[in-house]
């Protein structure tokens, strides 16, 4: 059977809220400027969870295969590569003037069309990042974490344009965050890591933070006063942090904005549906600056992969591999925050 004609897939389909229905079908054809891609792993992300436990509305209406974070083999060749979480149209206003990740057409696997969370998919031609063949060892499964886990930070922190020798504060090191500590230290910031709880800290110290802090229940200025006073104990700024807010809770946007220096700059990175009330007018009084960041430019993918690819990022301390077989327990037991580890789904 031709890849033209589809081929069967099997795989897990929410179909309700906190229901996984197992599935098997022939999967369409995948439609001009699409190629099938035969799932090698995909990640578990909050994301998923948020669709699944949260009654967040995923674009694609019914049931849907779930799962953003893909590696995977195009069907009929050699070829691996990393699925984009989100690939831009490429012809829009904001794709031309730069801006792709704000594209209004961008599709997203396990949102706007079935996702990773089973054998094969259809995607988007345009924007698959290639994983070299020196890499494609055994553990290419941990690739999967490239497509959103490290990319979202990696274009954080570009578009923060942290520098070495800057200070880079994180909000939530767990996930996300540990990688963005991690991407700060191989480009020669001081990375600072910030968490309500001491697991992630540690891994964080572990990977070259200069220092790592627990912030369970301290006023936002309790902690910026700490940390100012061991940057300077250690001859580093005291202003201009680059802050990356990864929590994705109200209390660490919170303290992520009242973390703000003189000529800060504030990265949003995590997400939460809960308002948060802030003084807005601390930006004009710091000249600070404050942006969102969804995703990443599908044109930075190369350059995250080759730090995973080179070592300077920790996936393999940082991920835990699980039969596709146990989804529905595995996302229970993240949902419950029951891993140590980032959760990723191989395919047999």
């Amino acid at each position: 059977m031709s890849v033209m004609e589809g081929i069967r897939r099997r795989g897990w389909r929410m179909v309700g809220r906190g229901k996984l229905e197992w599935f098997e079908d022939q999967l369409p054809a995948p439609p001009p400027g699409w190629v099938t891609v035969e799932v090698i792993a995909c990640g578990v992300c909050h994301t998923d969870l948020s669709y699944l436990h949260d009654g967040v509305p995923t674009a694609a209406k019914g049931s849907l295969v779930l799962g953003h974070e893909i590696v995977g083999r195009v069907a009929g060749t050699d070829r691996v590569v990393v699925v984009p979480a989100v690939s831009p149209c490429g012809e829009c206003a904001a794709c031309k003037r730069g801006r792709r990740t704000a594209c209004p057409k961008a599709q997203m696997p396990g949102n706007h069309h079935d996702g990773g969370f089973a054998t094969h998919l259809n995607v988007p031609a345009r924007w698959l990042c290639d994983v070299p063949a020196a890499a494609r060892g055994a553990d290419v499964w941990r690739y999967a974490a490239v497509a959103d886990a490290l990319t979202t930070p990696y274009q954080a922190v570009r578009r923060a344009r942290l520098a070495a020798g800057e200070v880079a504060v994180v909000v939530g090191a767990g996930g996300v965050g540990g990688f963005l500590v991690e991407i700060a230290v191989a480009l020669g910031a001081t990375a600072i890591a910030v968490d309500v709880r001491p697991e992630p800290l540690a891994r964080a110290r572990a990977r070259g933070a200069l220092l790592a802090e627990e912030v369970g229940g301290r006023e936002p200025k309790a902690v910026k006063q700490a940390l100012a006073k061991a940057l300077v104990d250690a001859g580093k700024e005291a202003e201009g942090w680059r802050i990356f807010e990864c929590s994705g809770t109200p209390t660490g946007q919170t303290l992520a904005f009242g973390l703000l220096t003189r000529g800060a700059s504030l990265s949003v990175v995590g997400y939460t549906a809960e308002p948060v009330p802030l003084r807005l007018s601390n930006l004009m009084a710091l000249d600070a600056e404050a942006y969102g960041n969804w995703g990443c430019d599908p044109t930075l993918y190369p350059e995250a992969l080759a730090m995973a690819a080179e070592g300077k990022i920790d996936l393999a301390g940082a991920l835990q591999p699980f039969p596709l077989a146990d989804a529905p327990s595995v996302l229970e037991a993240v949902h419950h925050r029951q891993l140590a580890r980032r959760a990723v789904l191989v395919t047999p």
